[in-house]
Parts: structure tokens; C-alpha cells; sequence
């Protein structure tokens, strides 16, 4: 018989910050401290926040596994914690995957309670992702402890609205919390090396007839107009001004951007267009077709509240923070594939600005401040350790000769 409720222990590091990391989770019944499952893993270079986050997400995927409907993590990481409860934001652009990714798992189960505990009550986990980086810095391993948990500390108030845990999460009181840094990678005003970085660029399909006359263009297929193929030529030439060595390119199925992707591995060389469905443009709803000004006229006061958060929807359609976290998954997928390499990524409106969002750590007003045209060039580079440099934004000198 599955167990109802479970305790999640876990916790992760790293020797250098970022150095050799890894992570350690237990499972445990809640009432007899028993040990139902067990996770740990080197992580190779990391930081110690990507390291809890993992421990996070292994803790939670084994809960998942064993058939838990509610789940009582405790945890010493501070930072975790009150950022899971979307107390603290998720500044750090290297993260929001990561927490995206733990949120998912928490939509799993009934109910999941954020706690931070001291150190010395999570030795069982901590013990596990010391042997996982002495594993990663290649030094012999240290057996983990066993037996009953040291007493839990009691949980509390549920998590705030938009936690990226969600409402059914809770969080115990805010306590100091001993040796957690508050961001990942730290910052630093001194060039990093490009080799060793992923090169993303981002590019905007070229324009359709709905670009033309404003209209909301979600999931419909519209394709390129005859402006939108001579741009997407134009921007196939810069991209391979801009990388001529391309690892992949990755596409949103819809007709706009794949032509506008087979453009782009045309002019480099017919590298070949894979198709991603999570780079697909927001869901629209019934706003899908209409004008800006139609969806004002007809729907203000839910356009009010669009505008205003982006866990809100369209009526029938999706929020931006399920476009985030969507986009964020496929970009980790990138970052683990093509490490140090070039990757080009046709999508669209939305996704794109909630990764250069997400990459300049900007707030939501961002996402309305911010014009993208149609075949605009981004380029991001990202680090392992989850450092980002934004290189350019919107880039549309190749455009200028096309009328």
C-alpha cells in the first residue's frame, strides 16, 4: 500500500561554489522515521544552490515513485525554501529551470510543506551529498548515517500565491538560516571564457499577415507572408555571419517558424531542423485571430488582469508563467546536450522574451516593455555554473534593405 504522507529530506553542495557538487534526499514514513527510499548523485561542476534544487527534485520524483499524495520536505537550504514558497525571488536565471522543474512535481501530489530545519537535523541527507561530492572530486566515500530523524520542525502558513510550489505548499516560519549564500554563481564584472559557454540564438519567426495587422497569434498556424520568406533569408545570412559552426536547430512545429528555421540551416549548410513542441507561442484562447484592440473592447477587465500578472490566462488559453517554464525546460535540455556549443532557437514572441526576462533577471514588467520584431536576432551565452551574458537583443540591421 502506497504511503499517504511522506517526509522528504534533502539537501546538496558543492566544494569551491562552484567546485565538485552533488546531492542527497531520503524518504522517509513521518510517523516511524523509517527509510523508504534513498537519492544521491554527483553533479560534476556545479553550485551549491543547483545542488540543493537538485536534491529538491530527487526527493520529490522518489516520493512520487513510492505513491505519495502529500510530501513534508525539510530542508536546510533557507534560500529553497522561501523561494519554493515565493517568498524570495528566484533572481539567479540558472534556477527558474530548476524550480520550474521542482514545481512541476509538486502539481503531483495533494499537498506539499516547505520547513527549514538546522543543519545538524538533516545530517541523514547531508551525509549523502557529501559522499556524492567526494564521488564528483574523486575521493573516497564516507558511509551515510541511518536510523530516526532528528525532531522535525513544525510547519506552517501556506506558501504565497504565486509560489512557484504553488498554493498547496507551506513553509515554517522564517528562521536564520546558517551558510546559505543567497545566489548562485557569483557575480563579477570580469570577462568569462565564450568556449565554455552555450551560445543560444534566439531568433523571432519572420512576419505573417497577423504580424501586419496586429492580431493575437497563438496556436494558429498562420504562415509567413512573401515579407516574412525574404526575411527569414536575411536572417538565415546573419546567423552564419554570426556562428558559422551551428550544433543544432531547434524549431517550434508551427509553419512560421519552421520555414523561417529552414531558411536558417540553409544558409548554414542544411544543418538539420529538429522541431520542439515546447517553443510553441502562448495559447491565446479566445483572443486567438482577434486585434489588440478587439480584445480590449470585448474583454477589459481580463486584460487587466493579464496584463497585470503572468500567472494569469487569456480566457481558454495559457499563462505566461506555463510558457516560462515550458521554454526554461527545453533550454536546460540544451545546456545538458550542447555544452560550449551553438545552438539556434526559432520561437516565438512570448517564449523569447520570457528567456531574456528570466536571463537579465528583470521583473514582469519587462514583458510589456520590451519590443521584439518579427526575425529579431537574440544571443545568450550560459554557463554551466549558471552564468548568463546577454549579447544582443532584438538585432535587425539585416533587415534594413528589405522594404
Amino acid at each position: 500500500m502506497a504511503p499517504r504522507v511522506v517526509s522528504v529530506e534533502a539537501d546538496g553542495g558543492s566544494r569551491g561554489n562552484p567546485g565538485p557538487a552533488g546531492y542527497g534526499a531520503v524518504v522517509r514514513d513521518p510517523a516511524t522515521g523509517e527509510v523508504l527510499a534513498e537519492r544521491s548523485e554527483s553533479l560534476g561542476t556545479a553550485t551549491n544552490n543547483v545542488a540543493e534544487y537538485q536534491g529538491l527534485i530527487a526527493g520529490l520524483t522518489a516520493a512520487a515513485e513510492l505513491g505519495a499524495a502529500e510530501v513534508d520536505v525539510r530542508m536546510d537550504s533557507k534560500l529553497v525554501v522561501e523561494q519554493m514558497c515565493g517568498r524570495w525571488q528566484i533572481k539567479h536565471p540558472g534556477l527558474r529551470p530548476l524550480a520550474a522543474q521542482a514545481a512541476a512535481l509538486v502539481g503531483r501530489f495533494t499537498a506539499v510543506r516547505f520547513s527549514w530545519i538546522p543543519r545538524e537535523q538533516n545530517r541523514h541527507a547531508d551525509a549523502l551529498a557529501n559522499a556524492a561530492m567526494d564521488a564528483a572530486a574523486g575521493r573516497p566515500a564516507a558511509a551515510a548515517p541511518t536510523g530516526r530523524p532528528a525532531a522535525a520542525a513544525p510547519t506552517g502558513r501556506p506558501a504565497a500565491a504565486d509560489s512557484p510550489g504553488r498554493p498547496a505548499a507551506a513553509a515554517a516560519p522564517g528562521q536564520p538560516a546558517i551558510g546559505s549564500d543567497p545566489a548562485t554563481a557569483p557575480a563579477s564584472w570580469e570577462p568569462r571564457p565564450t568556449f565554455t559557454a552555450t551560445r543560444l540564438i534566439l531568433v523571432r519567426h519572420g512576419e505573417t499577415p497577423y504580424t501586419e495587422q496586429r492580431r493575437y497569434s497563438g496556436r494558429g498556424d498562420v504562415p509567413l507572408s512573401e515579407r516574412g520568406r525574404a526575411q527569414a533569408r536575411a536572417t538565415g545570412a546573419r546567423v552564419a555571419e554570426l556562428a558559422p559552426s551551428v550544433a543544432a536547430v531547434l524549431s517550434s512545429p508551427l509553419s512560421r517558424c519552421t520555414a523561417t528555421a529552414a531558411s536558417i540551416a540553409g544558409a548554414l549548410g542544411d544543418v538539420p531542423v529538429r522541431t520542439e513542441d515546447d517553443l510553441i507561442e502562448c495559447n491565446f484562447g479566445q483572443w486567438e485571430g482577434r486585434t489588440f484592440a478587439e480584445v480590449r473592447e470585448q474583454w477589459p477587465g481580463e486584460m487587466d488582469a493579464w496584463l497585470a500578472s503572468p500567472r494569469v490566462a487569456p480566457p481558454g488559453g495559457e499563462s505566461f508563467t506555463h510558457v516560462a517554464e515550458r521554454a526554461h525546460r527545453v533550454i536546460a535540455g540544451l545546456l545538458t546536450a550542447y555544452p560550449g556549443e551553438t545552438v539556434v532557437v526559432v520561437s516565438h514572441v512570448s517564449p523569447i522574451k520570457l528567456l531574456l526576462r528570466d536571463a537579465l533577471a528583470a521583473g514582469d514588467g519587462f514583458l510589456h516593455r520590451l519590443f521584439l520584431d518579427a526575425a529579431g536576432i537574440s544571443v545568450l551565452d550560459m554557463w554551466p555554473d549558471g552564468g548568463v551574458a546577454v549579447r544582443t537583443v532584438n538585432d535587425t540591421a539585416h533587415l534594413s534593405t528589405i522594404g
